[in-house]
């Protein structure tokens, strides 16, 4: 496998880069935000890729980082996810985002992702909830430090009582905004969302 590419930037689409290294050109499909990042021709470039084999063909994929990219292998692996729906993933939000919706069950998010839909985003978060790690990921975005850190507590709290982190982070993901900072209370209502299901 080609586990990374670095040289010169030549080209740039809106769905690859061109990247040289040793006088060979290669193609290298990105999501939108790493192509972006990339800069101007000429610059020197580093992508962690993944080779994707088919009987008809042979296509690279680039990432920034090698979380990225794993992401994207896990995606793939998903019936009906294929490398271009994948991209569109990845090109909707920061890997970190992506791996949150799908925890916590962010169907109608995932749906607004050109090539996946509603069945097939209820398809990723049937197959791979539970399976993403995200430990340490905030479980909703611009919270407090003050909410972040009880939901942090709360969450070891719901894993010490047998729930996977993904569980946890979908329940605490549900507590309404004005949910007492309590943690006894938190709790409560955090175990009535796994009662309601």
């Amino acid at each position: 496998m080609i586990a990374s590419v670095r040289g010169t930037l030549i080209a740039i689409a809106a769905d690859h880069a061109v990247v040289e290294t040793g006088g060979i050109g290669w193609m290298i499909y990105a999501p939108r935000q790493v192509l972006a990042a990339l800069g101007d021709i000429g610059t020197d470039v580093r992508l962690f890729t993944y080779l994707l084999v088919r009987e008809d063909a042979l296509t690279l994929y680039g990432f920034e980082t090698v979380d990225q990219r794993q992401l994207f292998e896990t995606l793939i692996g998903v019936t009906g996810v294929g490398p271009q729906a994948a991209l569109n993933l990845l090109s909707s939000g920061t890997t970190d985002e992506v791996r949150l919706a799908i925890a916590t069950g962010d169907v109608t998010r995932l749906a607004r992702t050109p090539r996946i839909g509603r069945k097939l985003a209820e398809r990723l978060v049937l197959e791979l909830k539970g399976k993403l790690d995200i430990k340490g990921l905030p479980v909703a975005p611009n919270v407090s430090p003050a909410v972040a850190a009880a939901n942090a507590e709360l969450s070891e709290m719901l894993v010490s009582l047998g729930f996977s982190s993904a569980e946890a982070a979908a329940a605490i993901a549900a507590l309404p905004s004005d949910a007492p900072l309590d943690l006894e209370e938190r709790l409560r209502l955090t175990l009535r969302y796994f009662g309601a299901q």
